[in-house]
């Protein structure tokens, strides 16, 4: 089956009006003819959102109970029934109510997509995944609710629905988005206009990103290689020399002129020209690249500027950064045009910048090259060509004073400059040629070819031999220096290859950071790693991870093909591979592989530690409970035994005794089983947390009540003025008992337990003060453990869950519960939670504190 398209109206804030966009577009959709439902849209009581929804098909949502309340959802299975040709699905990012098939809202778009079912929904630049972080430093919120930036990016269609800030706060404050009495502070929060343009600026700059990475797959497909300058992409040229550092942030200013411009350094490994790199430079260049939002790349280039050049036309790169050239004048002068000269000569349309450092002019004479080029041998013939007239004509012209051994030498001299000029094949046909000249020219009978004497024609034979080992040794000296070149360009490279897995990149987010390292190292357009997985029948290869832009489904399709093992296979599209390159690639897929297996191995340790740790609890359950719930149940017992006993005639005082102390025991042992059962699901993580805006003192009077007589020692200080807290009711109330319980457990007589509150930014601190013996610091951490009580002498206070159970509980709430010092004496628990925030109030239409407005 055909999958269907999926299309995501984004937007920098609530209230731009994606929702209405969407509705449009079904509007639009079914006056063509196409079979359009809605399976769940929140108009949030907006009439122009009302108004655009009439006469759509809407999909009842299916109703889940929930902690004894009534919530309702996108009903998946109905739609998937109706099979529509279009569905249209509100708020992408939407947590489901825990019972729901799946836990997010995404995940019910994937199901249906997979279906064949088109699919158009909403989606808030705070709910990606990626830039979470970012949002919560703008605006001081944490976003629970998230969606992976991979799923939104897979969409067929992203179109952004903007509003500039002070049209949105006008929108805000007519009454179109919230009602009247949340306007003012919604204004005064989070839709100030520094966080609305900050979060425009993200949403323009994701969705450029986007864009982007579309538009060179278009260019790759099209074999488009001239630069297109849809935007700034500055590329800096690194050797791992002292001026690195420079170079990398003038290029970061030329990047950040542009908004939105891109940074990319790059290292060619290589041995001519410059002194080696030194890899501690390199590996400093490049973690100052990547904290000014870079990238880092290698790539592997006999000739300097015609990598470079490559690496940035296949980057679209628009600007090109190098440092003036480390060479003295002489050194210059010897090895010719340099690599700024050329790389300027041949950029085309690319902007090259020569920024001076000041290590210009400091370097050494530049060392042999590696290679002959094919300019270099023919330089060679046309020396060679030249120089034996010239010398003929020279020794000619002099008097007879010079015998044949004399001229002989001379031309071997010619010979061998030939052969540090063109190598090995211009001096040998030198050599040839000037045999000829000296026996045409210089052996009598002088004027022919023919040689009179014996010790002539060894003469000339020997200086043959000479010349064609003098050639031959130096051209092999050019081919060792060349594999030379190759072996410590090979050697950078691996080197940055065990580097990353020093650095720990063992995971399968490391994977596409590698295959980038391949595709850039090797020139390619496009590599991945591709795994063979097995069906009920069949066969079939799916990408684990890829990078750049590849044409091909299976292996046999691509350019290159390194098997990693059996079932992983590297695959490269580009060119062909030389074999030397096959067996340096076959490191990096051994690498990948590697990665792919800790990864998984670390997901089935994972896995099994939570059956370690239960298994742990089971043990240490059974050693600490056994008295515990002995007790209680033996006093229970004994009182309730003797009340039934007939052999004593109880009076109604002892009676009531009796009844208080089987009372009191079986609460203890509820109270025990109660701790027991929530530890439990919280290590099984089963257990579930429901949060909402709730102010504290509601639920003060049910924990003083739970806490019996005890509830009356306590003093509460609790400000009118403190704000609502982002947490579920139960859950606090259980963790503020067992902490004022142990408070009380631990407070000397006189001296009462304290509760107190205070707002600190965006979070609520719950202290409980006692005036105990406290904690020593060394064990602070240490009591929060299961079955730990304060000394271990005894287990008649308890078998120590308490507080390990209040940690997991507010854990479980996005907060945090830890222990201090009480000033004067005693132990203090802090329990930090965050604030309610705007997005948390309920809205009418809205069933759940997360939900975004549109």
């Amino acid at each position: 089956m055909k999958r269907g398209q999926l299309r995501v109206y984004l937007g920098a804030a609530p209230g731009v009006g994606k929702t209405y966009k969407m509705l449009g577009e079904g509007q639009r959709r079914l006056a063509r003819g196409t079979d359009v439902v809605v399976g769940l849209v929140e108009t949030h009581g907006r009439e122009h959102t009302a108004k655009v929804l009439a006469g759509l098909d809407v999909v009842p949502r299916r109703i889940v109970d929930y902690r004894g309340a009534s919530f309702t959802e996108m009903d998946l299975d109905a739609v998937l029934a109706r099979r529509p040709d279009v569905a249209l699905i509100d708020e992408m990012a939407h947590t489901n109510v825990p019972g729901s098939r799946h836990e997010k809202r995404w995940q019910d778009i994937d199901e249906l997509l997979n279906a064949g079912i088109d699919v158009i929904s909403t989606l808030n630049i705070q709910h990606l995944e990626s830039i979470n972080d970012v949002v919560e430093k703008i605006t001081g919120v944490p976003q629970q609710e998230t969606v992976p930036d991979r799923v939104v990016r897979a969409a067929d269609q992203i179109e952004l629905v903007d509003m500039t800030p002070e049209a949105l706060r006008r929108r805000m404050a007519h009454g179109n988005v919230y009602t009247a009495d949340k306007i003012d502070a919604a204004l005064g929060n989070y839709f100030r206009v520094g966080n609305l343009s900050a979060l425009r600026e993200l949403a323009l700059l994701w969705l450029a990103d986007r864009v982007d990475a579309g538009l060179q797959q278009y260019r790759a497909e099209h074999d488009i290689d001239s630069t297109w300058e849809a935007r700034e992409r500055v590329v800096v040229a690194l050797t791992g020399g002292p001026e690195g550092e420079t170079l990398i942030r003038r290029a970061a200013r030329i990047a950040a002129r542009s908004s939105g411009g891109d940074l990319l350094a790059v290292h060619v490994a290589r041995s001519d020209g410059l002194s080696g790199a030194n890899s501690a430079t390199l590996a400093r260049q490049r973690e100052l690249v990547e904290g000014l939002g870079g990238t880092y790349h290698q790539i592997v280039g006999d000739n300097v500027p015609e990598a470079l050049l490559q690496f940035a036309k296949a980057e679209n790169a628009t600007q090109l950064v190098l440092g003036g050239s480390r060479r003295s004048r002489f050194g210059t002068a010897f090895s010719g045009s340099g690599i700024g000269a050329t790389t300027i000569r041949d950029s085309g349309e690319i902007d090259v910048h020569i920024v001076t450092h000041s290590e210009i002019g400091r370097g050494r004479l530049p060392r042999a090259q590696g290679s002959l080029s094919k300019r270099r041998k023919i330089q060679g013939f046309v020396l060679g060509i030249v120089l034996q007239p010239v010398l003929a004509l020279l020794l000619g012209l002099g008097d007879d004073s010079l015998n044949l051994t004399s001229n002989a030498l001379v031309f071997l001299l010619a010979v061998i400059v030939v052969a540090l000029v063109g190598g090995m094949w211009p001096a040998l046909v030198t050599a040839v040629g000037g045999s000829l000249v000296l026996n045409y020219f210089f052996v009598h009978p002088k004027g022919t070819f023919t040689i009179a004497e014996f010790n002539n024609a060894l003469a000339l034979l020997i200086f043959v031999l000479v010349a064609a080992m003098v050639s031959t040794v130096v051209d092999r000296a050019a081919r060792r220096t060349r594999q030379a070149a190759r072996a410590t360009a090979e050697s950078e490279t691996l080197a940055a290859l065990a580097g990353s897995a020093l650095r720990g990149e063992t995971a399968l987010p490391a994977l596409p950071a590698l295959l980038e390292r391949v595709r850039g190292a090797f020139g390619m357009n496009g590599a991945c790693l591709m795994e063979l997985t097995h069906g009920d029948r069949t066969e079939d290869w799916r990408p684990l991870a890829s990078a750049g832009t590849l044409t091909c489904s299976r292996p046999e399709e691509a350019d290159a093909e390194i098997p990693a093992r059996d079932d992983l296979v590297l695959v490269l599209q580009g060119r062909q591979l030389a074999a030397d390159e096959r067996r340096l690639v076959g490191a990096f897929a051994a690498h990948a592989a590697a990665l792919v297996d800790k990864a998984r191995l670390s997901e089935a340790a994972a896995e099994a530690k939570p059956l370690a740790e239960a298994d742990r609890l089971r043990t240490a359950l059974l050693r600490a409970v056994g008295h515990d719930l002995r007790t209680p149940l033996a006093s229970a017992k004994a009182s309730v035994t003797s009340l039934r006993s007939d052999d004593v005639d109880w009076t109604e005082s002892e009676r009531a005794e009796l009844l208080e102390t089987a009372d009191e025991s079986l609460d203890r042992l509820s109270r025990l089983v109660s701790n027991l059962l929530d530890l439990s699901r919280l290590q099984a993580g089963v257990l579930s947390v429901f949060t909402r805006p709730i102010a504290l003192d509601e639920i003060t009077p049910s924990v003083l009540s739970e806490l019996g007589d005890d509830g009356d020692r306590v003093t509460l200080d609790i400000p009118p003025t403190l704000p609502l807290l982002d947490a579920d009711p139960a859950l606090l109330e259980r963790v503020i008992t067992n902490l004022l319980a142990n408070a009380i457990r631990y407070s000397p007589p006189g001296a009462a337990p304290h509760l107190t509150a205070s707002a600190l930014g965006d979070t609520v601190e719950i202290r409980v003060i006692d005036r105990g013996p406290g904690i020593p610091r060394e064990d602070r951490n240490r009591v929060f453990a299961p079955f730990q009580r304060l000394g271990d002498a005894d287990n008649t206070i308890g078998v120590g869950l308490g507080l390990a159970l209040a940690r997991g509980l507010t854990d479980a709430m996005h907060g945090t519960l830890q222990p201090e010092e009480t000033p004067g004496g005693g132990l203090t628990m802090v329990v930090s939670l965050p604030t309610a925030t705007l997005e948390d109030l309920p809205v009418p239409g809205t069933r759940e504190r997360s939900q975004e407005p549109e």
